[in-house]
């Protein structure tokens, strides 16, 4: 059954399934053509691209955008907003897109707000290609971010990749290794990293203030009667063969039949996106795993259902529990069918800590009144996407470590890739952070 039918609810056929049990031995290999029945598998050693340009003293950077559709057009109107504003010298001098309308029109208009014409490229490569851009801003569906990440680091950029990282731990592992062999900055754009609320939990957390953080929780839902992602509406413009190079697209995928919803609709098939999970989960588990520092998932089991948008290949609800190598627990849920999440809050064996809004409160646990004082700490409100893509430039600009790393987003990426491998297969995960290999249980 095609993706196409509105009724259709099966399983699609893995992407790069690479993650099969070895016989006999029950461990999962993360790497293409690697047996896993000897062990762990031989990681290929990356190979050094050009060395990134040192931006000037008083030089704008000049930027290029990968995937003007959806989030990528937001990217773009931000960037010269926050040029315009005087927040940074910046120029988006090039975007490139497979479908030439959505190109077009990103370029015409951000070449009406900026005073220059904006270059094109349907061929990212080519846009890699120019020596005179410092960083590239990849807004790409999931299956490409991986590919041109690494295309770009390796072509001297620093990379901005929204979220989730990757599509899975092979790509995610695969990345991870290019960047740690590169001087380039990767950020990861999962944006409540920068809201203040998470430092200050880190902190208090680090500072032993709410004892051992022994489990945590957090959601992320919303209630979309007509279908989540379903607001991509088809533009007739773009065509394939014509308009739009839809091998191109594919990519990694390999050839595909052409598919107008998918296309349009990408993150409702599990086949091209992890769903709830890399769309809307990665926001809230990202910085909550950061704030609470203990280390990789060891153990990731999740489950998922089609309640209401049956007709939705990707879970319409989803609850996750992941367990990590610093003795943590983290429970987290996420629906696209009811709109009332889990209040954010980690436990200590001290005391509570919530973190609701911009706050962060700390309530001691009944046997630790008089250890523990309780706390309240409270933020104004930022937009912490603008904030995430200054960072991102900042960083460009000073060569220190930014926010949003690419060895945070690997631990994120292992909750991601088994989670939905934990829903499609019907079974937990374990994770080695040693081997970084995972295996069924």
């Amino acid at each position: 059954m095609k993706p196409t039918d509105p009724h259709a609810n099966v399983p699609l056929p893995g992407r790069r399934r690479l993650l099969t049990a070895a016989a006999g031995a029950g461990a999962l290999g993360l790497f293409s053509g690697i047996s896993t029945a000897a062990g762990a598998p031989k990681r290929v050693a990356p190979r050094r691209g050009k060395s990134f340009t040192q931006v000037q003293d008083g030089e704008p950077l000049k930027i290029g955008l990968i995937g003007t559709g959806g989030m990528g057009t937001g990217h773009c109107h931000a960037l010269v907003n926050l040029n315009k504003a005087g927040r940074e010298r910046l120029d988006l001098v090039a975007v490139s897109d497979v479908a030439t309308p959505r190109m077009g029109d990103a370029a015409r208009v951000m070449g009406e707000k900026q005073g220059f014409e904006v270059a094109q490229y349907q061929n990212y490569k080519d846009l890699l290609a120019r020596d005179d851009i410092h960083g590239v801003l990849i807004a790409s569906p999931e299956h490409w971010h991986a590919q041109m990440a690494i295309d770009a680091i390796l072509a001297g950029k620093d990379v901005y990749c929204e979220k989730p990282m990757t599509y899975d731990l092979e790509d995610a592992v695969r990345l991870m290794d290019v960047v740690h062999a590169n001087e380039q900055i990767l950020q990861v754009g999962t944006q409540k990293m920068m809201m203040p609320k998470f430092a200050k939990a880190r902190e208090l957390i680090q500072a032993g203030t709410i004892g051992k953080p022994v489990w945590s929780q957090t959601s992320y839902c919303r209630n979309s009667p007509d279908g989540e992602w379903n607001y991509y509406q088809v533009d007739p413009r773009v065509v394939p063969g014509e308009t739009l190079d839809w091998q191109a697209w594919c990519g990694p995928l390999g050839v595909k039949e052409w598919d107008e919803l998918v296309y349009w609709r990408w993150r409702r098939y599990h086949e091209y996106s992890t769903g709830i999970i890399g769309d809307l989960l990665v926001h809230v588990m990202t910085p909550l795993i950061w704030a609470v520092d203990a280390g990789y998932p060891t153990r990731v089991t999740a489950l998922g259902g089609h309640y209401v948008d049956k007709a939705m290949d990707n879970f319409d609800q989803v609850n996750l529990t992941l367990q990590f190598e610093n003795d943590h627990t983290m429970i987290v849920a996420g629906s696209t069918c009811n709109d009332t999440g889990l209040e954010t809050l980690v436990r200590g064996d001290m005391a509570d800590m919530y973190l609701g809004g911009n706050n962060v409160s700390v309530t001691p646990q009944r046997p630790y009144v008089d250890d523990v004082d309780p706390e309240q700490h409270s933020f104004g409100g930022i937009n912490d996407q603008d904030e995430l893509r200054l960072n991102w430039m900042k960083c460009m600009r000073t060569r220190e470590e930014n926010a949003s790393t690419v060895d945070h987003a690997m631990k994120v990426m292992v909750a991601v890739d088994l989670a939905h491998r934990s829903m499609w297969e019907g079974t937990s995960f374990a994770f080695d952070p040693e081997t970084l290999t995972a295996k069924a249980l």
